[in-house]
């Protein structure tokens, strides 16, 4: 069996090693200081000899360094070989790591019932699903960056250690499942622990398996990008460390540096200065909203008027209106004229409709009182198509396939 010492000896980059066998492009080694991928941490790169590790997988319990197929693989069981770990991606990897452990940390100070249900690190952010008793909110993130990046600032000792499984599960606080346990019990009963802060109060305790900085002044920065709930209790919350998280701090502070601009506010005065944008526009909202049912209402009244079976009707056109704007404005329209028995107004533009209210002048003796709202939109659509319903004092229909105009003609010669 053959054991990454990656998560040991985390700061090694180079070191020789002797081939143990070779099948294809995939070659196993007496030792290796490269990770395989494993409970979310991406495996290393770098080279071995010369040639592009592909990946790192742990199988059967050999640690298996991928090739690059297409190269001319030219080793063989015995030879001496150095690998060369990509620098870069390791440092990001193990900022990125411990910055998820500094996370869940923060997430204990906040949250009630906290559970972990993984962790993923890509190339541009790391993922942490926690489970919870409440879903975390806007302000939850905040307090999760802010508490997060004072752990950094602190500069909490990082440290790991090897424990039975048995004495692991012991350790007050220690976060330990199945998921957690993937890599750091590798098949055997001890249990890798890895502590951030003192041992005595420690910020956060986990079982895990893969590699970390020795301080989490190395982290830098962290942003909270967004939260997102992938399943029942689980909240999902990514982050960015490093130059990403340098990055999304500087477009957030510029964001808000122009909205402050824009609002003629000092960037600490923005949720006051939105607030007052905010009724600012509700109450011009309500005003165009009243002008506008105005403007409808004195359309309705300008309609031409016509005598229909013995009743008085108002009926034409309206441009730039919807069947639910003009449902009270035409009831008003034929409530507040006595001398109106029922209006029909025919939508133009490319969905054309038809609105019919009949006043209380129907509800009396005569021809007025045999209008049905709802009869009448029915013989348009019979006549013309669509479809529609109501009942006897309002109904509407839409989908007309004819010109408006010809609708109206057609109401007033019925």
């Amino acid at each position: 069996m053959t054991a990454s010492r990656a998560p040991a000896e985390p700061t090694v980059r180079e070191f020789e090693a002797t081939v143990e066998s070779v099948d294809g492009s995939e070659v196993v080694l007496d030792e290796t200081y490269f990770y395989p991928e494993s409970g979310g941490q991406p495996a290393d790169r770098g080279t071995l000899d010369g040639h592009l590790v592909d990946d790192v997988v742990e199988r059967d319990g050999e640690v298996v360094h991928a090739l690059d197929p297409d190269a001319d693989i030219d080793l063989a069981p015995g030879d001496e070989v150095t690998g060369l770990i990509d620098d870069a991606f390791r440092t990001y990897c193990a900022r990125a790591h411990t910055a998820s452990h500094v996370l869940y940390g923060a997430a204990r100070r906040i949250a009630d019932d906290l559970g972990y249900a993984g962790f993923d690190i890509s190339e541009t952010k790391v993922r942490v699903d926690l489970t919870t008793a409440e879903p975390l909110g806007d302000g939850d993130l905040i307090e999760l960056e802010r508490l997060a990046n004072r752990a950094v600032w602190d500069s909490l000792p990082v440290s790991w250690a090897t424990h039975s499984a048995d004495e692991a599960r012991e350790i007050d606080g220690i976060a330990f499942n199945t998921k957690t346990e993937e890599g750091a019990m590798s098949g055997g009963d001890a249990v890798r622990v890895v502590t951030v802060g003192e041992r005595e109060d420690p910020w956060d305790v986990a079982a895990c398996g893969g590699t970390h900085v020795e301080n989490t002044a190395e982290i830098g920065p962290i942003a909270v990008l967004e939260r997102s709930n992938p399943g029942e209790g689980v909240t999902r919350v990514e982050f960015a460390v490093g130059p990403t998280a340098i990055d999304e701090l500087g477009a957030v502070h510029a964001a808000a540096l122009d909205a402050a601009t824009t609002l003629d506010a000092r960037v600490g005065d923005l949720p006051d200065a939105v607030a007052r944008l905010r009724d600012e526009a509700d109450r011009l909202e309500a005003d165009l909203r009243d002008a506008r049912e105005e403007l409808l209402a004195a359309r309705l009244r300008d309609l031409p008027t016509a005598e229909v079976d013995g009743a008085r009707w108002a009926i034409g056109t309206v441009a730039d209106a919807d069947p639910n704007e003009l449902r009270e404005p035409a009831t008003e329209a034929v409530g507040g004229d006595e001398d109106l028995d029922a209006l029909a107004a025919v939508g133009t533009g490319d969905a054309p409709f038809v609105v019919v209210a009949v006043g209380d002048a129907a509800d009396g003796d005569g021809a007025a009182a045999e209008i049905d709202a709802g009869d009448v939109v029915g013989a348009v659509t019979d006549e013309f198509g669509g479809g529609g319903g109501g009942g006897p004092t309002f109904a509407q229909g839409g989908g007309l396939d004819a010109d408006p105009e010809a609708v109206a003609a057609w109401l007033r010669e019925r």
